[in-house]
């Protein structure tokens, strides 16, 4: 990851700027004088990716998934409709 510092100034003057290079994968430390006031970078995505989840089940019969998986994933997905209402500012 890159590491980007820019002055509190020229962070003011151009948001923008500094968005696209947080967008783009920087981190961006934002600086007054040689001291560091912020540290702007993408949110840390949360939980574990499926293949994380199934490499931690231990080896042996009990990891198989029985015949019927499948429904009791579609039955707890539809227990769970709430409406998707993101906040405005996301992308």
């Amino acid at each position: 990851m890159a590491t980007i510092h820019i002055s509190d100034v020229d962070a003011a003057r151009d948001f923008a700027a500094v968005l696209a290079y947080v967008r783009s994968g920087a981190e961006v430390i934002i600086e007054s004088g040689a001291l560091p006031v912020a540290v702007l970078h993408a949110p840390v995505p949360k939980g574990r990716t499926i293949e994380e989840v199934l490499a931690l089940l231990p080896d042996g019969p009990s990891t198989r998934m029985g015949e019927d998986f499948a429904r009791d994933v579609e039955d707890a997905i539809a227990a769970h409709r709430e409406p998707l209402n993101p906040p405005a500012w996301v992308d």
